[in-house]
Order: structure tokens, then C-alpha cells, then sequence
């Protein structure tokens, strides 16, 4: 595809000295950084900044509203909204480190994006536990195991789950401090995990600050496909950062605005007849649920 820019003029001799010699001088400023991983990251990253914006020719009008499009983005940012997150998701950012940290190994169950929503004081539940607390949603029946990537079970694996409810919100983006949708539990001797939650919706990222902005004026969306979130950690295994997907959400075929859907995280959330008996016995009255089962392979810390 051609690319345009605001100038299609050739660049002189002269010019690209002018250019050259900036980045050169830039880069050697670094060269006494004592420490090794700093100092190749700051020069590699000015190396591509000033060749993003040496290919574009960027304005300095343009360079001015990216300062302003970041400051703004700073100023949303605060303990509960993570807008630098949101930004770096949707462009692909996120995905781009977690698949240079995250190599294939084996049958290992793939990750995919943190996302802003995480707290890391969810409350415990015990096997077969509620982690809505008081989140509305159709009930969900979710279960796997966990193992190495041999077959053998993992036991006492901390599992996070975290996930919005049916309104397409999180817990942190209500204003009432409440707690819901979110919790932990641990697999058992055999690496059985089982819990109950709401059955996953689209929904769209928050889009009322500068992300939000963005991805209007470039003409994309900003739903999230249906997903239920997972940390899944143990000793001497790699953490796995990842989500299960609802098979048959339309929003599947339309895209995620943060690129975080694999194929392999697809999965059946069966729906039940209302009145039908639970796993565990639960009674949920006249309604429909959902079931699912996710079998989480961890890779070993060393890969």
C-alpha cells in the first residue's frame, strides 16, 4: 500500500547529514551508561524515534499534539483507570511484549493481555467457590485442570480470575468501591480448579478519554470480545497471564480492539436450561447457566 506523507520532496545530501548527525550525537550521549540493558534500550528506542520521524516527516504541529495527546492521556491516568494500558493494548503493544516474553513451548497454553483491570487483593475462594460477589450475570460453571506440559497436575497453582458483569463493567469502574467479579483460588492435589462466575459479554474498552479519541478518528472500535481473565502462578512454572473466550460471540468476527483473541483460547460456554441441576448442587432458581471447561498447561520458568 502507498504511503503518504506531508512531503514528498526529495531530501537533499545536506539534509540527511543534518538528520544523521542528530541521531548519531543523540546516541552516543548514552554511550556512558554503566548499565548495559539501559543503555542498549535507550539508544535502540532513539535509533527508531527519530526514524519514525524522519519517514513520516513529522510536522512540528503533529509532534506538538502527540505531547499533548500523551499529557492528556497522564492526567486520566489514577489508581483505579490505567490509560498508558489501554493505549499500549490497542496498539498492540501489549501483545507485541507478551509474545517476545511468552515463546511457544510445547503445548503450553498460549497468553494474552493483562489488561488495566487487575487488583491484586482479590479476596480467596475456596474449590467451587462464587467469585461474582453480588456482580449480575448469567451463573457460569467454569473448570479444568492445571498441569506441566507432560500431563502432570499442578497442585496448589494460585489461579486469579477477574472479569466484568453483565453490563459490560468492572468492579473499579463503578463509584461505590465494591468488590465483585474478581477473587482467587488454588488447584487441588490433583490440579482440579472449579469455581462459579457470570458468563462473559462484549464490551467496550473505557472510550471517553484520548484512547477513546484515538481510535474514533481513525475509524476503529473499541469492543472487547466476551472473556473471562486468568494469572495462573506456581513455583518453578512460568506465570501465565491469559483469557478464555466465549465461542460464538459475534464480536469474534468483527475484532478485539486489543488484539488479545487466539485460537486456541476459544471456548464453549454451553448454555443449560433454566432449572437444570449444577455441577455442585447449587441451587440458581428458574435460570440459565452456563458451563465451561478450560485445562491450563503451564510452561517451566526456565523456557
Amino acid at each position: 500500500m502507498t504511503q503518504s506523507t506531508p512531503d514528498t520532496r526529495d531530501i537533499t545530501a545536506q539534509q540527511h547529514r543534518v538528520e544523521e548527525d542528530l541521531v548519531k550525537r543523540v546516541v552516543e550521549s548514552f554511550d556512558n551508561c554503566e548499565d548495559p540493558r539501559l543503555k542498549q534500550i535507550m539508544q535502540s528506542l532513539v535509533v527508531h524515534l527519530h526514524d519514525f520521524i524522519r519517514d513520516v516527516r513529522l510536522t512540528e504541529e503533529e509532534w506538538g499534539s502527540a505531547i499533548e495527546f500523551l499529557t492528556r492521556v497522564g492526567h486520566i491516568t489514577d489508581d483505579k483507570r490505567q490509560e498508558f494500558v489501554l493505549l499500549s493494548d490497542t496498539l498492540g503493544a501489549s501483545m507485541q511484549t507478551i509474545a517476545v516474553n511468552n515463546e511457544a513451548y510445547k503445548d503450553a497454553t498460549e497468553a494474552t493481555v493483562f489488561g488495566p483491570f487487575f487488583l491484586d487483593d482479590a479476596p480467596e475462594v475456596p474449590l467451587g467457590g462464587d467469585i461474582t460477589f453480588g456482580a449480575v450475570g448469567e451463573p457460569a460453571w467454569v473448570e479444568g485442570t492445571v498441569t506441566d506440559t507432560d500431563g502432570v497436575p499442578v497442585p496448589n497453582a494460585r489461579i486469579e480470575v477477574w472479569e466484568c458483569d453483565e453490563d459490560g463493567l468492572y468492579d473499579v469502574q463503578y463509584d461505590d468501591g465494591r468488590m465483585a467479579g474478581r477473587a482467587h483460588l488454588y488447584s487441588d492435589a490433583e490440579g482440579r480448579y472449579r469455581f462459579w462466575g457470570v458468563t462473559p459479554v462484549p464490551y467496550p474498552i473505557p472510550y471517553d478519554g484520548p484512547v477513546g479519541e484515538m481510535l474514533r478518528a481513525v475509524g476503529r472500535s473499541p469492543m472487547r470480545v466476551a472473556h473471562l481473565h486468568f494469572m495462573v502462578t506456581a513455583a518453578s512454572y512460568r506465570a501465565l497471564v491469559t483469557h478464555i473466550f466465549v465461542e460464538g460471540d459475534p464480536q469474534l468476527e468483527i475484532g478485539d480492539t486489543v488484539f488479545g483473541v487466539k485460537d486456541s483460547l476459544i471456548k464453549s460456554f454451553e448454555q443449560q436450561p433454566a432449572g437444570s441441576p449444577t455441577p455442585d448442587g447449587r441451587d440458581i432458581g428458574d435460570r440459565t447457566w452456563t458451563k465451561a471447561h478450560f485445562d491450563i498447561v503451564l510452561a517451566p520458568d526456565t523456557v
